[in-house]
């Protein structure tokens, strides 16, 4: 046990935000856009520097704590078909905290079934809409990290072991950054209540956390996990370039006066800002017609597959994923492995069923 390691206080190894270009990108394309389609990228930046607000008043907890640690902000990971844009991860002397950031208007009731229900004001109006569980948005990310490091373990006897003690070593906390948001987990489930805090309260719980924990990693230890999640970190996958794209083309389509319909921004004023993760709505043009009855059967399976796994549609393929399958019509499982975003995993999955529905499609 090192009892005497030098003092390293909080130290971020990746401070940046990786959103930021993209906000800068929309803010010179707003300038080139015309009618709705300023107003909808003006809406995005907007929601994005919310979201980016509540971020911030995570990190400020975490530099002042007072505790040694590494901390990596806005990390996003792949192990095959899975994926986790993770907003803050935290390497201490005791474990591995994976944070959820939440920065919602409004308040937060979880049912005794899990569920998470907010209550929100918006233009005089009150309103009570379901949201999807960051406790379970926290779980894939968890999974995503188990399954790097147990890639990277070829000694058999130190997979297990590491597997055996993962959810001892690992804790996924959720984070509600907006200082005025009200929390009522009076029926909620004992594990849930365990990972949902207040930003003001995130110190006081890795500190309780750690003290009940026997590790103690050297200043080396810790710095060498860091370093590993930071070399596993993808920033060109990140979705903020695609949805660039797609407001660019959209914007090009206002300013040549086509009659290409108008693209629904994922961020609205009634959705967290958080949403900037999950892919938007493709636009079609008139000449994608044709497609229609496709594309329902494909987003109807989508749908119905995530509530089963319950799970976020997009996970199970996102819109530019469908429009490749569209435009390549895979048959046979090779063809679909493929396609940018189709793995083994993903193929086996639901591969027979999404070419079911292709196959049914073009007779």
């Amino acid at each position: 046990m090192r009892l005497f390691s030098k003092r390293i206080g909080s130290v971020f190894l990746k401070e940046n935000y990786d959103a930021d270009s993209y906000i800068e990108k929309l803010q010179g394309l707003a300038q080139k856009a015309s009618g709705s389609t300023v107003k909808e990228i003006e809406k995005q930046i907007s929601w994005m520097k919310y979201g980016k607000k509540g971020e911030s008043n995570v990190a400020y907890e975490l530099k002042n704590s007072g505790m040694d640690m590494y901390i990596l902000h806005d990390i996003y990971l792949e192990y095959e078909d899975l994926s986790a844009q993770i907003d803050y991860l935290v390497i201490t002397r005791k474990h591995t905290y994976i944070i959820e950031c939440k920065m919602l208007s409004g308040n937060i009731e979880i049912d005794n079934t899990g569920a998470f229900i907010r209550y929100y004001n918006y233009s005089g109006k009150s309103y009570k809409k379901g949201m999807y569980s960051p406790v379970t948005q926290n779980k894939r990310h968890l999974q995503v990290i188990k399954e790097i490091w147990m890639h990277y373990r070829e000694n058999l006897f130190t997979r297990k072991n590491f597997e055996k003690n993962f959810d001892t070593n690992f804790h996924s906390i959720v984070v509600l950054a907006n200082p005025e948001t009200c929390i009522n987990m009076k029926y909620a489930p004992k594990d849930i209540r365990e990972q949902v805090i207040r930003a003001d309260h995130l110190i006081t719980y890795i500190r309780q956390k750690d003290s009940e924990s026997k590790n103690n990693l050297s200043n080396g230890d810790m710095l060498e996990a860091a370093k590993f999640y930071l070399s596993q970190h993808k920033p060109n996958k990140l979705d903020y370039s695609l949805k660039y794209e797609e407001l660019l083309r959209t914007t090009n389509a206002d300013s040549q006066n086509t009659n290409e319909k108008k693209i629904i921004l994922p961020c609205t004023a009634e959705t967290e800002a958080t949403q900037i993760h999950t892919p938007m709505k493709t636009t079609y043009t008139e000449d994608n017609n044709n497609n229609e009855i496709l594309i329902k059967h494909l987003k109807d399976f989508r749908l119905e597959q995530s509530r089963r796994e319950g799970i976020a549609p997009y996970l199970i393929f996102n819109n530019a994923q469908m429009d490749n399958l569209i435009a390549k019509m895979p048959h046979t499982p090779d063809e679909l492995l493929k396609i940018s975003g189709f793995g083994s995993v993903k193929v086996n999955k639901y591969g027979a069923s999404i070419i079911k529905i292709l196959q049914e499609f073009s007779g």
